[in-house]
């Protein structure tokens, strides 16, 4: 059916409205991808290279984002936001990401869940959730997002595209752009958790969401690894990127831990853990290890086919590991 959370930060107080907005004078007319003269990334990002502006943007002062009441204003009945990170691709980010917002949601039918996809140039969700060819609905009170159950709604860029084999070719401030739309223009109403899915590394939506959020507060973010060190490496990274944008780290899972057998439940490691594994670079770098989740194959068949591995199978070692890693999650945020 197609229909279009969290430590809460001190409120910051200020009225922007009583903030004089001018623009500084330019040389020359603004780029099609420029991100605007009054943004902080004025003058400083790929796409002002080479502009007759960039100069007078580097140094202009830089105003408060006017959109940031509104992102405050809208998301102000969403108890807990929280990002989903990896820094290294391949690790099942959006996989856990998908998986954490149904058990939530399963776990507790009462419970409203709302599920943002910003791996802007790779939006897997839709797809994984079954509702891949739903598109987004608009009304006055904004863009709807798209509800896979009475309690779980996602907003993707996928809803978006003629054809969803479209490639997405956009700099950071298109990027920067949709995100602040889906947080500013989407009716999410009533929710209790919105998970945030985000892309590899710690770039564009990375920065754009952390800032956009600033004003509202980020509950904090789950980081997600696989056992072996290539990609405990980009891992540190964005356990740095967080202490560095001031981001809560609730925790650090280990996925693809070992391989358990469906049909002899007998276990064995696929990606060795050669320098400890993610629960040894969680207690290097000071934070929860929230757990491991081992590799089962039918969890992929149920996100090829937009199924529920929890209706489908409940006995999975995955759904008991990732049970207790949602139990961990919620007492962190006071919720047990």
């Amino acid at each position: 059916m197609a229909t279009t959370m969290s430590v809460t930060r001190a409120e910051d107080t200020t009225d922007f409205s009583s903030i004089p907005m001018q623009a500084p004078q330019l040389a020359a007319p603004e780029p099609e991808n420029c991100p605007g003269p009054e943004s902080e990334q004025a003058g400083k990002m790929s796409a002002c290279a080479g502009c007759p502006n960039q100069s007078i943007c580097s140094t202009a002062p830089k105003l408060p984002d006017p959109s940031l009441p509104a992102i405050h204003s809208r998301l102000s009945t969403i108890r807990h936001k929280i990002l989903v990170l990896s820094g290294k691709g391949g690790v099942g980010k959006s996989t856990f990401t998908l998986l954490l917002s149904q058990l939530l949601g399963h776990l507790n039918p009462t419970s409203q869940i709302g599920l943002m996809d910003i791996d802007i140039t790779g939006p897997s969700l839709p797809t994984m959730l079954g509702v891949q060819h739903e598109k987004i609905h608009t009304s006055s009170s904004g863009w709807s997002p798209v509800y896979v159950s009475d309690n779980l709604a996602v907003m993707s860029i996928q809803f978006m595209l003629p054809n969803q084999d479209d490639a997405i070719i956009w700099r950071g401030p298109k990027k920067n752009g949709l995100i602040k739309q889906f947080l500013r223009d989407v009716e999410w109403g009533d929710l209790d958790y919105m998970i945030i899915d985000t892309p590899p590394g710690t770039s564009d939506e990375h920065l754009s969401i952390s800032t956009l959020l600033k004003q509202s507060g980020i509950s904090g973010a789950i980081i997600v690894t696989t056992p072996q060190e290539v990609a405990l490496l980009d891992v540190r990274k964005e356990i740095d990127f967080c202490r560095k944008a001031g981001i809560r780290v609730l925790g650090l899972v280990e996925n693809m831990a070992g391989f358990v057998c469906p049909n002899c439940d007998k276990g064995s490691e696929i990606f060795r853990a050669t320098t400890g594994g993610g629960e040894a670079l969680a207690r290097e770098k000071g934070i929860e290890f929230l757990g491991r989740v081992p590799l089962d194959p039918r969890i992929g068949v149920a996100c090829d086919f937009g199924e529920s591995v929890f209706e489908a199978y409940p006995e999975s070692a995955a759904v008991k590991a990732l049970e207790g890693i949602v139990g961990s999650v919620k007492r962190i945020l006071g919720e047990e």
